[in-house]
């Protein structure tokens, strides 16, 4: 029964979900892992595994990551939301910036 947070997903967030499940299954597969391999190292049931092969949005984002982890593909989830690539917020960023800028009084720079 999938529940109404997940009704309210956007479609390419689910999508993208899926993918990440494929490609965590794929990862597995080539390197010859069974699930019950894969349920030890990530630590949790077949269940909940079996989900994150699915792209279950109910799954912790932390078992997503520890997942990738077990299949050694380092730590793919620190650079998500990198705040260097983040480009339409540097340039919102940028247009705030002052036209010109005035030494305050008494303080440094006089």
């Amino acid at each position: 029964m999938k529940s109404q947070a997940y009704e309210i997903l956007p479609t390419p967030v689910r999508r993208s979900l899926r993918k990440l499940g494929r490609d965590i299954r794929v990862a597995r597969k080539k390197r010859r892992l069974t699930v019950a391999m894969m349920m030890e190292r990530v630590g949790v049931s077949k269940v909940t595994y079996l989900k994150v092969e699915k792209g279950d949005p109910r799954v912790g984002i932390g078992i997503y990551g520890t997942a990738l982890m077990a299949l050694g593909l380092g730590t793919p989830l620190a650079g998500i939301a990198d705040a260097a690539d983040d480009d339409e917020g540097l340039a919102l960023e940028e247009a705030r910036l002052p036209q010109r800028v005035r030494p305050r009084r008494g303080g440094p720079g006089l």
